[in-house]
């Protein structure tokens, strides 16, 4: 195979990813970049030469990538902007806010040390547009692997952006309204990864003891893996909120996009609650505006919702998707049950500081701790993701969709089983070879029946690759 044309594996729904260098490096980015730029300029519908922002992350390998990236931009005729080390909400925030043609981040989100990737937006007039398996993935991967005919141009530059983030919190207290807030304890483990960056930023700004843990950027995650969602690695951070009698944590995912909230009690808040939260807040503002959640938790969101008069979507599971929807249904905000949170005024795309600026404001105006907020807000009972590895997805569901016929179904992503009182998503991972289920119920005792219930169905239909995660 030519040791230049990068591998078909990499192009994912949502963004490019693989690890480094075996899947992923500088002379396959080059080839890639070149995709990205033909693409872009071919969506905007524009031969002049573009300016894009090309970020990075902590990552080992990053350095190395993002010479290939922007001295391939260069090449192109592009003025490239270095926002340097930066989150991928920040990256967002300059891209949307400063007006550039498109953007490149170098990071690979979550995943473990060896890994790398690119995440890819562009400009339009509702915000920003995501490159994902519906907006240019395709042509991408066809264009680094087949090649592009881009005529030469006059060189290009490079231009370093200084004070990116202090711009980004100044927007995110005027997206909350300045808000007033209380002088709280908060401790946050930023697992050696970017969201620590715009955790001490924010707090710069704002009153509050700031306990920070694992806060130095490290390409290598000594601490553990910058992945909140799985238990472990939040166990540290839920032991010390109680030692420090904090009235709140924080765990952001390995670029910041992603951001867990612990409360008082060291009990993880379920991202569906904090969507029911921001939404409230929003629409005690701006009644009608429409909210979007994804397909997986949809009971409490729905019914705060309606409580406040406003509209929702649902939407399928991925930032790409969800993104996109915002733009097509002009919603001010979407949470996402992976805690991906997302708002118009940062051009549809993630954006963690306005939620920690909204939760301190809910503390601080009702003078509660976070889980008396929060469970006002309950309206109904989670069970956390099931997920298996399985051969025959797809006839699972199916065969679960005849099983529940009687009930509304819903096929937006993988089949949605709904009931008056319970319901349950089944899907297959856009990211990973995986059949995941989740489950919802009005009553938090009947949750479990109706979870052994699906477990059982699924063992029986199922042709494992190997046991249940």
């Amino acid at each position: 195979m030519n040791k230049s044309i990068p591998p078909e594996s990499i192009f994912k729904s949502y963004d490019i990813r693989g690890i480094y260098p075996s899947e992923i490096n500088e002379q396959f980015t080059t080839p890639i970049t070149r995709a990205i730029y033909k693409l872009i300029s071919d969506q905007l519908s524009t031969t002049k030469p573009l300016t894009i922002a090309v970020g990075r992350d902590m990552r080992l390998s990053s350095p190395a990538i993002f010479k290939s990236v922007s001295n391939t931009l260069v090449e192109l005729g592009a003025k490239v902007i270095d926002l340097g080390i930066v989150s991928t909400p920040t990256f967002y925030f300059a891209v949307f806010k400063l007006g550039y043609d498109g953007g490149i981040q170098i990071t690979a989100s979550h995943n473990p040390k060896q890994y790398n990737g690119l995440k890819i937006v562009r400009r339009s007039p509702t915000g920003l547009i995501k490159i994902g398996k519906n907006t240019g993935m395709s042509e991408i991967k066809h264009g680094s692997r087949e090649g592009v005919d881009m005529m030469p141009r006059e060189k290009g530059s490079i231009i370093k952006k200084e004070a990116v983030l202090e711009e980004e919190v100044q927007n995110a207290l005027r997206i909350v309204g300045y808000p007033e807030i209380k002088k709280f304890k908060l401790v946050a483990d930023a697992a050696n990864a970017l969201g620590g960056l715009y955790i001490d930023a924010l707090f710069k700004a704002i009153p509050g003891e700031l306990i920070k843990m694992n806060f130095e950027l490290d390409g290598n995650f000594p601490a553990h893996q910058a992945d909140p969602l799985q238990p472990e690695n939040i166990k540290d951070l839920q032991k010390r909120v109680l030692e420090e009698k904090a009235d709140l944590g924080l765990a952001p995912d390995g670029d910041g996009d992603r951001m867990f909230f612990i409360d008082e009690k060291g009990q993880i808040v379920n991202p569906s609650l904090i969507t029911a939260l921001v939404a409230k807040e929003l629409l005690s503002e701006k009644k009608g505006e429409v909210i979007l959640f994804d397909i997986r938790y949809i009971l409490t969101p729905k019914k705060i919702v309606e409580e406040y008069q406003g509209k929702y979507e649902i939407t399928k599971v991925g930032h790409a998707f969800i993104t996109e929807k915002m733009a097509e249904t002009g919603g001010i905000f979407a949470g996402e049950s992976s805690a991906h949170y997302y708002f118009r005024e940062t051009g549809n795309a993630e954006s963690q500081l306005p939620v920690i600026l909204m939760v301190l404001k809910v503390m601080t105006r009702e003078g509660k701790s976070l889980s008396e907020i929060i469970n006002s807000l309950k309206r109904s009972h989670e069970s956390g993701e099931t997920n298996f590895r399985v051969k025959n997805a797809l006839e699972i569901i199916e065969a679960l969709k005849e099983k529940y016929s009687d009930a509304e179904i819903s096929t937006l992503d993988g089949v949605a089983v709904s009931y008056k009182d319970w319901r349950f998503s089944l899907r297959t991972s856009n990211t990973e070879p995986l059949l995941r289920l989740n489950i919802e119920h009005i009553g938090k005792e009947d949750l479990e029946d109706k979870k052994q219930e699906l477990l059982a169905e699924i063992e029986k239909h199922a042709v494992f690759e190997d046991l249940p995660k």
